[in-house]
């Protein structure tokens, strides 16, 4: 008879992982509270550690994207506003005369 391997979700692995960055509780007390095997808290652990730069750098990226499509549609709008404009004065000076 074979074992089925557990699949564990991400949010699981991110909280054993953290758990054992904090370096509250030793790895093995960290696998015996939640029923894993303490190789598997220290590959959690050291995922964690080397991915944790990636969630302030993909904050940054998108904040950067973001910025740069509210640049872009503010330009369109001014476009827009400088046509209108034009349009007005244009308007306007048929009027005057």
């Amino acid at each position: 008879m074979s074992k089925k391997r557990r699949q564990h979700s991400a949010q699981f692995k991110a909280q054993v992982g953290l758990e054992a960055l904090k370096g509250i509780k030793p790895i093995h007390a960290i696998a015996a509270q939640h029923g894993v095997h303490p190789a598997q808290v220290t590959a959690w652990k050291k995922e964690a550690a080397e991915r944790l730069p990636e969630v302030f750098a993909r904050k940054a990226d998108q904040d950067a994207e973001a910025a740069k499509e509210r640049e872009k549609e503010l330009f369109e709008e001014i476009g827009r506003l400088k046509m209108e404009l034009e349009w007005l004065k244009k308007k306007a000076g048929e009027l005057e005369r």
